[in-house]
């Protein structure tokens, strides 16, 4: 099998993980450990698959701080080339991430500078220059749905799924978060993704979007996760399954992130479904064991 290159468009920034020794109550003091890591859905996606040797670009925008200058330099440590834009005014994303006892977490995001992406922002081209000489193949270009939530950075997520469409090469978008699916219409989502070749919705994404048959109708094919239940592969004839592997659940952060670097990093290699499925099912398992968003690295 050979391995296509993937591009990835979306959210790089700081993660404050806050991990709570009970669940938190309005107006008092809760002890909890607290960890600063580099994150964002897209750093975490391009990071997972260079962890699993692929060969991978990505595209976003930070601020000129030094948060900016931590991220850029981690990314390149994981093994990502990056095309990335230096907003002179916004800040660094960062999200405050709060992992309540069993793992479940809830987000507070300050979007910054990827909240600023522009279709001036996506050079595909440079992009392509950024993979390793020898690489072959269709380029795959996976867009993080908190680019199209955005009002303000939906039409660089608009413009880089036609571009990549355009240029022949497949495409996948994760929809990110349900409550603003709801927000923005679960139609009109899936009116923004029409023609896209892989959905990757969680359970309440799926529900937010209307369910399988809707979108079906927009995208080609959908990959539902559905956390300690595994996930699903559907398509307009056929449809299978995996289940998740049993973990001590740590941090639910970049779970959903990592599958999807898992089953594109199997599928972009020419892996059956069921195969990418697996890989998938087992990098999100991986995640959750551990703190972060990211895969971990010697030293």
């Amino acid at each position: 099998m050979s391995q296509r290159p993937v591009v990835v468009v979306g959210d790089l920034g700081v993660d404050v993980v806050v991990r709570a020794g009970a669940v938190p109550s309005r107006g008092g003091d809760t002890p909890s450990l607290i960890d600063q890591t580099v994150g964002g859905a897209g750093g975490n996606s391009a990071s997972w698959l260079a962890a699993y040797a692929v060969p991978v670009v990505l595209v976003a925008r930070v601020g000129d701080d030094p948060a900016g200058r931590l991220v850029r330099d981690d990314l390149e440590r994981s093994g990502v080339s990056g095309v990335l834009a230096v907003d002179p005014t916004r800040p660094t994303c960062t999200v405050v991430s709060v992992v309540e006892p069993g793992g479940e977490r809830s987000m507070l995001s300050d979007r910054g500078a990827s909240g600023a992406l522009v279709p001036g922002d996506i050079d595909l081209d440079a992009a392509l220059a950024a993979v390793p000489p020898g690489v072959l193949g269709v380029p795959h270009l996976h867009l993080s749905g908190f680019v199209l939530l955005s009002e303000s950075s939906r039409a660089a997520g608009r413009y880089a799924l036609a571009e990549a469409r355009r240029r022949g090469w497949s495409t996948s978008v994760d929809p990110q978060a349900s409550n603003l699916v709801v927000k923005a219409g679960g139609s009109t989502f899936l009116e923004w993704v029409r023609g896209t070749d892989l959905l990757l919705p969680n359970a309440a994404e799926l529900d937010a979007l209307g369910g399988i048959e809707a979108a079906l109708a927009s995208a080609t094919e959908v990959v539902v996760t559905r956390g300690a239940d595994g996930a699903g592969w559907v398509t307009r004839d056929e449809d299978w399954s995996v289940r998740a592997e049993r973990v001590e659940v740590v941090d639910t952060t970049g779970c959903g992130d990592a599958f999807n670097a898992g089953l594109l990093a199997a599928w972009c290699a020419g892996a059956s479904r069921q195969y990418a499925l697996r890989v998938g099912v087992g990098a999100g398992a991986l995640a959750a064991s551990q703190v972060g968003s990211r895969p971990l690295r010697d030293g």
